[in-house]
């Protein structure tokens, strides 16, 4: 779906019918839109059948309650699209993006909504370095945050494919390749050391996105950098 705004200003991102919204350093362009090949990948058959069967327990498995609560937080925390926008999720988006990052990392899904009106706070300080030799991505990241030391809260990794080094944009796909669990009996202290998901060689361009997820099921926006691999 096309994000479109008119008028003075105007902006736009997405697709509609044939047509694609889109914007790099250069401003804004149109495109014709094309239609990827879908590879049915074991690791989208698994996101797809985590959101399925999510979409299955919100529906036959929560209480009224419960979806009401997820509504009624969806209602109250901001979220921001493509254009910059503050809107309002669905308690349905809410819940499926939280507990799709538990899931995907092997922690215990979270059927109560936050009582906190507000998304985790993003990872501020992230820094990451590659290393052809060793195929590994060393994190940095700010480890005197509150979700360091909170049993069943995340920082969750992603990396992207790797690019040619004059490669300066980048918008999918994702590959979940690990996450930084908290703890409050030995927090994780920063950096922490995940194997890549992609090869990759020393000047490419590789990038990296991370979540934060709190244990109460909030979760915070993208914290994404790029960088070359090093030898």
């Amino acid at each position: 779906m096309a994000l479109i705004r008119l008028g003075l200003g105007s902006q736009a991102s997405g697709s509609l019918g044939g047509t694609v919204f889109s914007h790099n350093r250069f401003g804004a362009y149109v495109r014709a839109r094309s239609i990827p090949v879908n590879p049915q990948t074991a690791r989208q058959v698994v996101v797809r059948n985590i959101m399925q069967n999510l979409a299955i327990l919100w529906n036959n498995t929560l209480t009224q309650a419960q979806r009401d609560a997820w509504i009624e937080y969806g209602a109250n925390t901001p979220y921001l699209n493509r254009l910059g926008e503050a809107i309002n999720l669905t308690g349905l988006n809410w819940y499926t993006g939280s507990n799709l990052l538990a899931l995907q990392a092997g922690l215990t899904r979270v059927d109560d909504a936050p009582t906190i009106f507000t998304q985790a706070q993003a990872e501020l300080a992230l820094a990451v370095t590659a290393s052809e030799a060793t195929q590994n991505l060393t994190i940095t990241y700010d480890d005197t945050q509150d979700w360091v030391s909170e049993d069943g809260a995340q920082q969750s990794v992603f990396m992207g494919i790797p690019k040619n080094a004059n490669t300066k944009f980048f918008k999918g796909p994702w590959q979940f390749i690990g996450l930084i669990a908290g703890d409050s009996g030995a927090p994780p202290v920063s950096p922490a050391v995940i194997a890549a998901s992609y090869p990759f060689a020393a000047g490419q361009r590789i990038w990296v996105k991370t979540r934060i997820r709190r244990a109460d099921g909030r979760y915070s926006a993208p914290a994404i950098v790029n960088f070359l691999g090093l030898a």
